[in-house]
């Protein structure tokens, strides 16, 4: 089985080091292709205005300078010889859940794996802080990862379906079990922090809030307050097909 990896935390994170020792127990034909540089945040998005930088900085690792969607799209068009079977896409810094989904570029890149055909799997690990300093228990995936990824590529997906994994932020030998989950709900905003720089001149951070929110049970919110692995279908086809027929209705 050949496996491509990538992650949106960029070439040098630990959690795409952890990746990788988790994907050497399924294969030894493992491909890393990641960004240059931390591509948090950027979605599911393409760099359609600069060119693409192709290191090479090992055998079968290369740094992209672009999108986690980029690093996908280069691995299977450019550098494999061959298509994966499998991406895997993490072990990212914190977890992928709810409606910060639409946000993840650990996601998005699993995501244009499932557009391009290829199996495809998100992994996110839940950390805390101690002080200022943040701390990510990358263990906890390293542990249970082996096994629940061969139980996951051994089931049969249809097209268009892709696989958000989240790990709780608690040690191994914590954790309560894994469930099939839904993406969940939270209540948060974006604030814009205006700043000053040397010259006085104004610029900008954008800056997350949230409201405290109990996750519904089968929720991947719930499961991991509940210390339980969270595993969510995620599929590339957004239509509301529920109001369709109210749709078309009203337009008659």
């Amino acid at each position: 089985m050949r496996i491509l990896l990538t992650n949106d935390d960029g070439i040098h994170a630990e959690g795409l080091a952890s990746l990788e020792r988790v994907a050497r127990t399924l294969s030894d034909d493992v491909w890393v292709v990641a960004p240059e540089q931390d591509q948090s945040g950027y979605a599911h998005s393409l760099s359609i205005s600069e060119p693409l930088r192709l290191r090479k900085i090992g055998e079968k690792h290369y740094a992209v300078r672009g999108t986690p969607t980029d690093c996908v799209i280069m691995g299977v068009k450019k550098i494999l010889p061959a298509p994966p079977d499998l991406i895997l896409s993490g072990i990212n810094s914190g977890a992928n859940i709810a409606d910060d989904v639409t946000y993840s570029g650990t996601v998005a890149g699993a995501m244009e794996g499932a557009l391009l055909g290829v199996r495809s799997i998100a992994l996110s690990q839940g950390y805390s802080y101690v002080g200022e300093d943040r701390v990510v228990p990358y263990e906890t995936t390293e542990a249970l990862a082996p096994a629940l990824l061969k139980k996951l590529v051994a089931t049969p997906l249809p097209d268009g379906v892709l696989l958000n994994v989240n790990f709780p932020n608690c040690r191994p030998e914590e954790v309560a079990g894994t469930v099939v989950t839904s993406q969940g709900k939270l209540v948060h905003s974006l604030w814009v922090d205006e700043r000053r720089d040397g010259r006085g001149l104004p610029y900008y951070w954008l800056r997350f809030g949230r409201e405290p929110v109990e996750g519904k049970k089968g929720t991947d919110l719930y499961a991991l307050r509940n210390r339980l692995v969270s595993v969510t279908p995620l599929q590339l086809d957004l239509t509301a097909h529920e109001i369709r027929d109210q749709l078309t209705k009203a337009l008659a």
